[in-house]
């Protein structure tokens, strides 16, 4: 017997869906993939377990049913412009680490050279075009972006000594991944049923989507007189759990794995995800954030371990922590050495100009309790003992 208030929740897939297709004027092929069965676990999760605020549950839902438009609009557009599809992807450059590793320092520095194709944050939060909008004239999906960060920097002003948030300047990919609605929501709220079942599935449609959206970045960029990079540059942490699905869809990827001691960077992740839960729900419990997450990244980390040890050691480089903070432009020449690119001179020093710009001392430091997410140093040694003992020890 259904329940009737799941059935008349804010959350269930049918009052979603039809709100999405309403304004996307009444466009209704949302595209393959499990998506719909994974809203109705997400729903259910979202009733029993993630103690939403009028505030979060507002949020959350607005987020959801952009991101069901955007799909809408995104296979329209594929259906119309079939060489959207055409676009080759195949070889992206791809910075994986735990957080907290120097991973979006990477990134916006390499992003400085235009041989790279990269997504700001706000094409992945807005990939299509709004109603009226023009693809060549995005200032409206931009506009909206600088509000958002302006908006978040105003309701948790520490976010910014945890992530640089900017909504001009590259970012991960996750937000397009969470399309697929087979991603992580427990980065914003409580969901351990959703997570659970979500751990179960077969992601590969995460990666086969992320690589449509691309597809469609890509040739709006052209459009917009941007020329393609020689190749694309991603970044996230969520590749962790699924790095032998990143080389199923892009075959011929390459990665710059990162390093740096948990115990410094798992309570700070986990106070970021606190910070982000607070978002959404008055009752968000440090506790369970430091439990959830800690044993997701240390499995994570035991994963790409044994994807690594199947694949070829030229697909990877080792980049530790303490060598991009005090030398950053050298490890940078060696990720270039290992993606079979040309470092110029001019580049080179538009990394220099821009380091002198945007160094970590511009920011506040973050402050963190790891005891308040019961994350005490013998758990972390234990956690993370076959880590450490791989890339950490001598």
């Amino acid at each position: 017997m259904s329940d009737p208030m799941i059935a008349t929740d804010a959350f269930a897939p049918d009052s979603l869906l039809a709100e999405a297709s309403a304004r996307a004027g009444g466009l209704d092929d949302f595209g393959p993939g499990d998506f719909r069965e994974a809203l109705r676990v997400l729903q259910r999760a979202l009733h029993d377990e993630a103690c939403l605020s009028a505030q979060g549950r507002a949020l959350l839902r607005e987020k959801l049913v952009a991101q069901l438009v955007n799909r809408l609009v995104i296979e329209d557009h594929c259906r119309r412009f079939p060489e959207i599809l055409q676009q080759p992807i195949d070889d992206p450059l791809v910075i994986v680490g735990l957080p907290r590793t120097g991973t979006t320092l990477l990134q916006r520095l390499l992003a400085v050279d235009p041989q790279f194709s990269k997504a700001q944050w706000w094409e992945t939060r807005y990939p299509a075009p709004l109603p009226g909008e023009l693809l060549e004239q995005p200032a409206e999906r931009i506009g909206r972006a600088r509000a958002e960060v302006c908006a978040m920097v105003e309701f948790v002003p520490q976010i910014l000594a945890i992530h640089p948030l900017d909504a001009e300047q590259p970012d991960e990919e996750f937000m397009l991944m969470e399309h697929s609605f087979l991603c992580a929501m427990d980065s914003y709220v409580n969901v351990p049923a959703y997570t659970a079942w979500l751990d179960r599935q077969d992601q590969t449609q995460v990666y086969a989507y992320l690589k449509k959206m691309l597809q469609f970045l890509q040739w709006q960029q052209t459009r917009r007189g941007i020329a393609p990079g020689r190749r694309w540059l991603l970044k996230s942490p969520q590749h962790l759990h699924t790095l032998e699905l990143l080389f199923k869809v892009f075959p011929r990827a390459q990665v710059v794995l990162t390093h740096r001691e948990p115990g410094k960077t798992i309570p700070s992740l986990a106070s970021f995800i606190y910070t982000l839960w607070q978002i959404y729900s008055d009752q968000a419990d440090p506790a369970q954030v430091g439990e959830q997450w800690n044993g997701r990244m240390a499995r994570a980390l035991r994963h790409s371990l044994e994807v690594r040890d199947g694949l070829p050691d030229e697909a990877f480089l080792d980049v530790y922590f303490e060598d991009t903070v005090s030398d950053p432009l050298a490890v940078v020449a060696r990720i270039y050495r290992f993606a079979g690119l040309e470092l110029a001179p001019g580049v080179r020093a538009a990394m220099a100009d821009w380091l002198v710009d945007n160094g970590r001392d511009k920011r506040a430091v973050h402050q963190y309790d790891a005891a308040a997410f019961g994350l005490d140093e013998a758990r972390l040694l234990r956690d993370y003992a076959q880590y450490r003992a791989r890339y950490l020890a001598g």
